[in-house]
């Protein structure tokens, strides 16, 4: 049973990237996907989630507008499209799964490893 993330890397500010989170060893059907970040020095923050089924998102203010959380049921993977990339968006990303709908972390059963994101010029 694991996630894996995937997608991060290097991009100058005001470009894009688009995380992947894929499991193995299990569905996604009927849990819900989050996508929280860590920054150099800063505690765990969340950032997006999507409910299994339905469509329904949720965003942290910070990224509200930039970022957009979409899954794939059949492909068992999430995705975090980051475009108007900033710097202070720099940080390891980690998808996330749970039963709930929640952006506190001990909600979530399953963590990926994480993925890492900087935005530098």
């Amino acid at each position: 049973v694991q996630l894996q993330a995937s997608g991060g890397g290097l991009v100058e500010p005001g470009g894009s990237l688009r995380l992947s989170c894929t499991a193995s060893g299990f569905s996604l059907d009927y849990y819900h996907i989050s996508w929280f970040r860590q920054a150099p020095g800063k505690e765990r923050e969340f950032v997006a989630a999507i409910v299994w089924r339905g469509g329904s998102t949720y965003y942290a203010d910070s990224v509200k507008g930039r970022f957009t959380i979409s899954r794939d049921n059949a492909e068992n993977t999430v995705y975090l499209q980051m475009n108007s990339l900033k710097p202070e968006d720099t940080a390891v990303y980690y998808c996330a799964a749970s039963k709930y709908i929640s952006n506190r972390e001990s909600m979530y059963d399953y963590w990926g490893q994480g993925t890492l994101v900087t935005v530098s010029s």
